[in-house]
């Protein structure tokens, strides 16, 4: 395996991105990993590197642009509100870390495919529901599920795969509803897996705020992580 970091750009906004390629020589599928409200980190680089170890390329992509990070135990609603307020601004960033992967040799572009954590998860899921661009699939952990106001129509090309905590508060069982009957009404090819006794941010080991319903599940974090496995599978 070998670990590089990378700049590109969306528009005039410099962004970078850290890339693990497997051991195996030629082109590769390659996952995409979108990153909590924070900013690319520690994490998402570690996740890139587990994918990588499975022969694909993982990609820990920029949302925010290059140095620009946030306090992983404060709060960053400065950094993801100016998305949360223009989502289309947020699918073309997200396109941005989409075409960059497929512009690398060791890629094959028809085999990508997004994850993203919390903030993230919103950002795969508009991916999938502004019509994809070349992504094959896209999976949200304990992720924000809000839909969006795009004038979007047709059918999300996109399979989707949502890993959720029952009990977080920042995906509330009126707001999974509603997100499944717009995954129905759009046609999509979708999954959702609720773990009962998961909070949010259940894949992050320093997650531990019950009183605001975040907090590490060790339990939820294995089951979902060979879910996120058997989904790439089936994919590629």
């Amino acid at each position: 395996m070998t670990v590089e970091q990378f700049d590109y750009s969306d528009g005039d906004t410099v962004l970078q991105a850290g890339v693990a390629f497997p051991a195996s020589d030629g082109p590769a599928p390659a996952v995409l990993i979108a990153h909590q409200w924070a900013g690319r980190g520690e994490g998402e680089h570690q996740t890139a590197e587990r994918f990588a170890e499975l022969g694909y390329v993982g990609i820990a992509i920029d949302m925010f642009g290059k140095d620009v990070q946030g306090n992983p135990a404060g709060d960053n609603s400065h950094l993801i509100g100016p998305f949360l307020s223009d989502r289309a601004a947020l699918l073309q960033r997200m396109r941005a870390g989409v075409a960059f992967a497929a512009s690398l040799d060791r890629v094959d572009e028809a085999k990508i495919a997004a994850i993203g954590y919390c903030f993230g998860g919103l950002c795969v899921l508009d991916l999938a529901r502004g019509g994809a661009d070349g992504v094959l699939g896209v999976v949200s952990l304990h992720g924000m599920l809000d839909g969006n106001d795009l004038a979007t129509d047709g059918p999300i090309a996109a399979k989707i795969l949502v890993e959720h905590g029952w009990q977080d508060p920042m995906a509330a069982p009126d707001k999974v509803l509603a997100f499944a009957e717009e995954m129905g009404g759009r046609g999509a090819d979708w999954q959702l897996h609720a773990h009962g006794r998961a909070m949010h941010a259940f894949t992050n080991r320093h997650a531990a705020a019950p009183e605001k319903g975040m907090a590490y599940d060790a339990d939820a974090d294995r089951r979902s992580w060979a879910s996120v496995v058997a989904f790439l599978d089936e994919l590629f």
